[in-house]
C-alpha cells in the first residue's frame, strides 16, 4: 500500500476563471491551473481544471485527501434572477414586511429610484394566525388548522421554495418548527427555509431578507452541488467535498446544501484569508488584500491577522455604490468592497464624453476583444494589450493567443474614435480611471472604517492583480506591496489554508447592570454545541476552538458594536468588565465615550473553528544583487507618460535576494507583476515578491 502523499485541492469557480490548486503535506503549493469558467456548466471546468492540475502534480484524484470548493454561483444566481420561485410566511398582520422596509429611500433625491428587488411580490406574501413574545412566551397559539388553506395557496402560487418568518422566532423558534413539519406534509419536497436557522437575530426585515435570499438559492445550489459531489466521485475522488463560505472558513456539504446563503461572497474570502496567512508568516500587523480578478476587485482590511469582518451585506444592488439599495442579508462575512474593475470590465465613452469603465463584464465568454474568442468591446485587458504589459508569449499557460490588433481595434471604436483619441491615449484613459477606482474604493473603505491605508503593506493577488499593484498603490499612499507564489490562484489557495468553522448569533436582549451570567451561558452552551456539531462534521480528528462574542450599544441607540468575550463562562464581576471592554471599542471607533449611559446587549454570538493548516514560515525579505534583464519590451511607463524599455523577467528564473529596478515585467504562467519606475522589486526565501516604491518619478 502506498504511502499518502497528504494532497489537498481547492477549487475556486470566478465569473471568468477556475482557479485549481494543489497543496502537499508540508502546506507547499505543488500545482496550480487556470482555466477559464465554462458559465453554462461550471462543472465541466472545474473538472478540466482538476486534472490539468492534477497532470502537473503526478497525481490522481484517488490520491486526494482534502477538498474544497468555492463557488460564484450562489452570488451570481442572485444577480441574475436564477433562483427558485418563493412565497413568504410570516405572522398574522404582518404581510407587508418587504414593502415597508426601512421606511426609507436610500436615495433621498433620486426621482426615478429604483427599489431593491426583494425577489417576493405581495401576491406571494402570506401569512399565519399565532404569536409569540421577545421573551420566548407563547402569547397565541400556533393557527394549525389554517395550514391546509395556506398549503391550497402556496400550490396554487407554483411555489418552489418557502421563507418562513414568524415573529420572535429567534426567540422561540417552536411555532416555525410546527408549521414547517405541517407544511411538508401537505407539499412534500418544497424548499422550506425557517429564520431562526438561517439568522436568528432581531430586526425582522433583515432577518426575512437572509430567510428569502437563502430559499431562493436553495433547489439550485442543492441539483449543483449534488452535481458536483456525484462527477467528482466518478472521476475518482474518494474526500468529502467541503465549502468554502463567506465567512472565511469551510462547512460540509450538507451545511452548505441547507444555509447556501453562507456561499454568497465565498471566493473573495478564499483572498482574504490567503493575505491573512501571509501576513502571519511575515509578521505584518496591518494589511490591506487586493485582490483583482476578471471580473471585480476586491479590498479588505486586516489587522493582526484577522480580516475585518461584519454581520450584514447587500445582494444584488439596484445602484451598485449606495448602501441601502440591496437586499439585506445577515450572515458572518469577511468585511471588503467590492468594485466592478476586473480585467475583463468594459470600457466605454458615455454621452457627456467621460470615460467609463464597469461594472459590466466581458467575462470568460466572449472575453476582452484580444483575447480573439469574439468579443468586440474594449476592455482593461485590453488596455493592458496595448500598453505592452502583457507579453503575448505564454500568456495564460498559452491557451489564449493575444491580439494586440483586436484590442486596437475595439479601444478605438468604442474609446478611441468617439473621444477623439489615438488608441494609445484610450488605454491610458481607462488604466487611468480602473487604478483610481480600485484606489479611491480603498481609500473610502478605510476611512470608513477608522484606519489608515497609507501605512499598510499591500498583499495583491489574483489574475490581475500583480499587473495593477504599484499604480493602486502610488494613488493610495501605499509604498509596499507583496506579490505571494501563484497569484493567479490566490483565492484557491486560500481556500486550503481555512480552517473549518461556524458562526452562530443569536438575538437576547440584555442589560449590563441587569446580566443574569447563567441564563446567557445557557444560551452560549447551546450554541457552541450546535456549532461544534457542524464543525466536527468536517474536523473530525480536528482540535477545537472557540470565541464567545457580544453585540453592544448604549441604551437608545439603533446598531451595535462586536465586543470579544473570550472564551470562559460569564460571572456576576464580569458585568464591569464587560462595559470596560465595550467602552474600549466605542472609544476606538468613535473617539469617545458616552457618560452616565446604560449599556446593553441585543446579540450574542459564537465562532467555533479547527485547526488550520500552517502555511510556510514566512522569510525577511532579504537584500542581494541587482539582477539584469536579457529581454526587453516596449511598455507605456505610467510615471512619465512616456514609452520606456523594460526589463522582462521570468519569476520562476528568479532566486532569493534578486532586485529588479523598474520598469520591468515579472512574468509567470497565469499573470505578470508590472514594476513601475517609481518601484524596486525583491524577492526573499519564500519566493515572495517585494515591491518598495522609490519615490523617483523616472527619467
Amino acid at each position: 500500500m502506498t504511502q499518502s502523499r497528504g494532497l489537498r485541492m481547492a477549487i475556486d469557480i470566478g465569473g471568468t476563471f477556475t482557479d485549481t490548486a494543489i497543496v502537499d503535506a508540508n502546506a507547499r503549493v505543488v500545482a496550480t491551473c487556470k482555466v477559464p469558467t465554462t458559465p453554462d456548466a461550471p462543472v465541466e471546468a472545474a473538472l478540466s481544471g482538476a486534472q490539468e492540475a492534477l497532470t502537473a502534480a503526478g497525481a490522481s484524484m484517488q490520491e486526494i485527501d482534502g477538498f474544497i470548493h468555492g463557488t460564484t454561483l450562489a452570488t451570481n444566481a442572485h444577480i441574475e434572477k436564477r433562483g427558485a420561485r418563493v412565497a413568504t410566511v410570516t405572522t398574522e398582520g404582518f404581510r407587508d414586511i418587504l414593502e415597508i422596509a426601512y421606511e426609507r429611500r436610500y436615495s433621498q433625491y433620486a426621482i426615478n429610484l429604483v427599489k431593491p428587488d426583494l425577489l417576493v411580490p405581495r401576491s406571494r406574501a402570506f401569512t399565519i394566525g399565532g404569536r409569540m413574545d421577545a421573551r420566548r412566551a407563547e402569547l397565541i397559539p400556533l393557527d394549525e388548522a389554517a395550514v391546509a388553506d395556506l398549503a391550497d395557496r402556496l400550490r396554487e402560487a407554483r411555489v418552489e421554495a418557502v421563507a418562513i418568518c414568524l415573529l420572535h422566532a429567534y426567540a422561540n423558534p417552536a411555532h416555525e418548527r410546527r408549521l414547517a413539519e405541517l407544511l411538508q406534509q401537505y407539499l412534500p419536497g418544497t424548499v422550506v427555509s425557517l429564520s431562526h436557522e438561517i439568522s436568528p437575530e432581531a430586526r425582522e426585515f433583515d432577518r426575512l431578507c437572509t430567510t428569502i435570499a437563502n430559499a431562493y438559492i436553495q433547489p439550485l445550489m442543492s441539483r449543483y452541488l449534488a452535481d458536483f459531489e456525484r462527477k467528482f466521485a466518478e472521476n475518482g475522488l474518494r474526500c468529502p467535498v467541503l465549502m468554502m463560505t463567506a465567512g472565511g472558513g469551510m462547512t460540509t456539504l450538507e451545511t452548505a446544501v441547507r444555509m447556501p446563503v453562507r456561499l454568497v461572497e465565498s471566493g473573495p474570502a478564499g483572498g482574504a484569508v490567503l493575505a491573512a496567512r501571509i501576513a502571519q508568516g511575515v509578521k505584518e500587523n496591518e494589511i490591506l488584500s487586493f485582490d483583482m480578478g476578471g471580473t471585480t476587485a476586491k479590498l479588505c482590511l486586516i489587522d493582526e491577522y484577522r480580516p475585518q469582518m461584519a454581520r450584514r451585506f447587500e445582494i444584488a444592488r439596484a445602484a451598485r455604490f449606495i448602501k441601502g439599495s440591496g437586499m439585506p442579508v445577515r450572515i458572518p462575512v469577511i468585511e471588503m468592497i467590492e468594485i466592478g474593475a476586473g480585467g475583463g470590465s468594459v470600457a466605454a465613452a458615455d454621452d457627456l464624453g467621460r470615460v467609463t469603465v464597469g461594472p459590466q463584464s466581458a467575462g470568460s465568454e466572449p472575453g476582452p476583444a484580444g483575447f480573439g474568442k469574439g468579443g468586440t468591446q474594449p476592455t482593461v485587458t485590453d488596455a493592458d494589450i496595448i500598453q505592452g504589459y502583457i507579453p503575448p508569449d505564454g500568456f495564460a499557460e498559452g491557451r489564449l493567443q493575444v491580439s494586440s490588433d483586436l484590442s486596437a481595434e475595439a479601444l478605438l471604436g468604442d474609446v478611441g474614435t468617439p473621444l477623439n483619441l489615438t488608441v494609445e491615449e484610450a488605454a491610458t484613459a481607462v488604466s487611468e480611471i480602473v487604478d483610481e477606482a480600485m484606489a479611491s474604493a480603498g481609500r473610502m473603505h478605510a476611512v470608513e472604517s477608522g484606519k489608515d491605508i497609507s501605512s499598510r503593506l499591500m498583499i495583491a493577488f489574483g489574475g490581475n492583480g500583480p499587473l495593477h499593484a504599484t499604480r493602486v498603490a502610488r494613488r493610495a499612499g501605499i509604498s509596499r506591496i507583496l506579490i505571494p507564489p501563484d497569484p493567479g490562484v490566490g483565492s484557491a489557495v486560500g481556500f486550503l489554508f481555512a480552517p473549518v468553522s461556524f458562526e452562530i448569533i443569536r438575538s437576547r436582549y440584555t442589560r449590563i447592570d441587569r446580566l443574569e451570567p447563567d441564563q446567557i451561558n445557557a444560551l452560549f452552551d447551546d450554541m457552541i454545541g450546535e456549532a461544534e456539531a457542524v464543525v466536527r462534521a468536517g474536523a473530525p480528528e480536528s482540535r477545537l476552538y472557540q470565541r464567545r462574542t457580544a453585540y453592544m450599544r448604549y441604551h437608545g441607540q439603533g446598531h451595535e458594536i462586536e465586543v470579544d468575550l473570550g472564551s470562559q463562562k460569564l460571572i456576576s464581576s464580569d458585568r464591569a468588565r464587560l462595559i470596560a471592554a465595550f467602552e474600549q471599542e466605542y472609544s476606538r471607533q468613535f473617539g469617545r465615550v458616552v457618560p452616565g449611559m446604560i449599556t446593553e446587549v441585543l446579540n450574542w454570538g459564537v465562532s467555533v473553528w479547527s485547526d488550520a493548516p500552517v502555511p510556510p514560515s514566512g522569510a525577511v525579505a532579504t537584500s542581494g544583487t541587482t539582477k539584469s534583464a536579457d529581454t526587453f519590451r516596449q511598455i507605456w511607463c505610467s510615471v512619465t507618460s512616456t514609452w520606456r524599455k523594460a526589463g522582462v523577467f521570468q519569476r520562476s528564473e528568479l532566486s532569493a535576494g534578486d532586485e529588479i529596478n523598474g520598469p520591468a515585467l515579472i512574468c509567470e504562467p497565469q499573470t505578470t507583476t508590472l514594476v513601475t519606475a517609481d518601484f524596486s522589486a525583491r524577492t526573499d526565501a519564500d519566493g515572495n515578491i517585494w515591491l518598495t516604491s522609490t519615490g523617483e518619478r523616472g527619467q
